[in-house]
């Protein structure tokens, strides 16, 4: 009786062993919500980011999409990663006019900057608006023969070699399978992370410093429609993205070797219209426009004041065409510039959460 005692307990010790065992192997890690730091003036002045539901921020997910972004293995060659062509020195944009892949050849587009991207709510990325997704954004590059010049599948066996990636991608999103899905999925997190609020007009938005002078008189230019007529396109103390995230035709060219907006959606009336960039830290972003064909803010400033050109798709906000632009003094041009730095965020471009 007592051996058969034995022989039940032993039983169902057993198989209480192996319960436990099972669950084990069935629990899949559960990854930590990650909170967005979002800006007071942001959140008092904006609506909350729109979030995809198939993609939500995780600790986990935007830890392993930092380290895809400043990772060369994504390059056919290991020499670039996306933080190549897009430096938080520079706050994520390069200062040069046109990329150069990693076989020697350059592009025809200056790298946008890369900050506040959570709140582009028309969900059109690049300076044409082609990509309709920060995670389809994300797998063109690499697999552009002018840009990384790789290929996804040979991309993911390089990172599910590694001895790190496939328990990251595990954790980050429940299977250590690695492919061009997970990994755009991981760097577009990370991109909606970086956010740049804490410029010298953001404190004083904040009642936390002055203006000078100049940088006042500045913002009233920016804001006067007989002026420098800028807050159109460009938002506004009350919008502190600083940029309508819309396509225009801002006077550049009166013919199009590049045909922006109007290559993607078909349509000759979007010939020439390019993205409106943030004016968000141009302290740091220099070269200027899709091209980079402005290498100073003074260059930039003197277009709009006597260098617009007449076009069939000449945006009507550049109201003054016919005059060559809103014709600034001097003054007025210096001032302008003031502003324009003040809106410069040193802190951004050394956080270290967004450097390798």
């Amino acid at each position: 009786m007592k051996s058969m005692k034995n022989t039940y307990l032993f039983l169902f010790s057993f198989l209480f062993l192996m319960n436990c065992a099972s669950k084990e192997e069935d629990e899949v890690y559960t990854p930590v919500p990650y909170t967005l730091e979002i800006p007071s003036l942001f959140a008092s002045k904006l609506i909350a980011p729109v979030l995809p539901v198939n993609n939500p921020l995780t600790e986990e997910g935007v830890a392993l999409g930092k380290k895809l972004f400043f990772d060369k293995r994504l390059s056919g060659d290991h020499t670039q990663s996306c933080a190549s062509c897009h430096n938080p020195r520079n706050s994520f944009a390069e200062n040069q006019p046109f990329s150069e892949g990693i076989d020697g050849v350059f592009g025809n587009r200056n790298a946008m900057p890369i900050f506040n991207l959570a709140w582009n709510f028309d969900e059109r990325f690049a300076w044409d608006g082609r990509e309709l997704s920060l995670e389809r954004q994300a797998l063109e590059p690499v697999r552009n023969p002018i840009e990384m010049h790789s290929n996804w599948k040979r991309v993911a066996e390089k990172l599910a070699a590694s001895p790190e990636y496939p328990d990251m991608f595990a954790r980050a999103f429940g299977s250590s399978k690695i492919d061009s899905i997970g990994i755009t999925k991981a760097i577009a997190q990370f991109e909606r992370t970086i956010i740049s609020g804490n410029s010298k007009f953001d404190r004083f938005l904040r009642g936390e410093t002055s203006l000078s002078s100049e940088e006042q008189n500045g913002f009233d230019v920016f804001m006067d429609e007989a002026k420098g007529d800028c807050f159109h396109c460009h938002g506004s103390n009350q919008n502190p993205l600083w940029t309508d995230n819309k396509f225009h035709n801002n006077g550049l060219d009166a013919t199009f070797s590049d045909l922006g907006l109007g290559a993607v959606t078909g349509d000759p009336n979007d010939n020439g219209k390019f993205k409106s960039p943030s004016l968000r830290n141009l302290r740091f972003t220099a070269p200027y426009m899709h091209d980079g064909r402005f290498t100073t803010l003074e260059q930039v400033i003197n277009h709009y004041s006597n260098g617009l050109k007449q076009s069939s798709t000449i945006d009507p906000l550049m109201k003054k065409v016919a005059q060559g632009g809103v014709r600034l003094s001097p003054q007025e041009k210096m001032d302008l510039k003031a502003f324009l730095l003040s809106l410069s965020d040193p802190e951004f471009i050394n956080n270290p959460a967004f450097r390798e």
